[in-house]
């Protein structure tokens, strides 16, 4: 009985100690969901910044915008980093969770890619033009349309806006919603289409060099520019102040700006 008594007391001391030194390991290792390009590239650079400072940061990439939020949301992430806030806003409405905004890192410009026409000038009547499906990400695509003067939209409708909320439309352009991540595969089946821009660079399209148009600095950039997002109750997290900080940096901006030449345009 002695025996018994003295080995569950070894193994509870020894759990004990297992545990209290388990937690220092877990505050030093952040493991952050993110699209391939260009937002792993990005952490793989914050990635360097936060290993001179006790940290270990674990990328793991997805290629679509609902698993990372999920992810996040059931604890297997300590943050994502793909998104802008209004997309953030619209998903926490829309699957009651409860994911929050860290700070906002960058900002990609949506553009007009040429499908089988080649220019906006020979857009012709009834011509297909392909934008994203998902909420919000749909209204800027057509805001960027409507910006060339190719369509009207219902200005009550706002980063909601869809297919339709199109008031006029003159050359009766067909406006065919894709899922984002297939809409660079769709450009030889319309004549157009307007990307994101993580999704352009995946496909080897350069925004700055390829798009046809591409969303202008003095747009609403603080609105779409793309966010480290956590649980809420998780802002005042040490590690994730310090991923912020390493996102922020100037090694992590001069990055972004020679690696994607105005495609990537890091928030000061």
């Amino acid at each position: 009985m002695k025996r018994t008594v003295i080995f569950t007391l070894t193994v509870i001391l020894t759990l004990s100690l297992f545990a209290g030194c388990s937690k220092p390991a877990d505050d030093k290792k952040i493991v952050v969901g993110a699209s391939p390009t260009p937002h792993a590239e990005i952490l793989e650079v914050a990635k360097e910044i936060l290993a001179k400072k006790g940290y270990h940061l674990e990328i793991k990439e997805f290629t679509d915008y609902v698993q990372p939020n999920l992810t996040l949301d059931s604890g297997d992430l300590d943050a994502n980093y793909f998104q802008h806030k209004p997309y953030l806003d619209d998903f926490n409405k829309e699957n009651k969770t409860n994911l929050v905004s860290m700070a906002a890192i960058h900002y990609e410009p949506f553009g007009i890619y040429a499908g089988k026409t080649d220019s906006l000038a020979d857009l012709p009547d009834h011509a297909r033009i392909a934008v994203p499906n998902d909420a919000t990400n749909e209204a800027r695509a057509l805001i960027l349309l409507e910006s060339q003067g190719l369509i009207k939209l219902d200005p009550d409708a706002g980063l909601k806006a869809t297919a339709r909320d199109i008031t006029e439309n003159p050359k009766k352009i067909e406006v065919k919603e894709i899922e984002a991540a297939q809409l660079a595969r769709s450009l030889s089946d319309v004549d157009m289409a307007v990307i994101n821009g993580n999704y352009a660079l995946q496909a080897d399209l350069n925004p700055a060099k390829d798009a046809l148009v591409l969303e202008k600095e003095n747009s609403p950039m603080e609105t779409f520019a793309n966010v480290l997002a956590a649980r809420k109750g998780d802002q005042d997290s040490e590690k994730l102040k310090a991923l912020v900080e390493a996102l922020k940096s100037e090694k992590v901006k001069k990055f972004m700006e020679d690696k994607y030449q105005g495609a990537v345009v890091p928030v000061n």
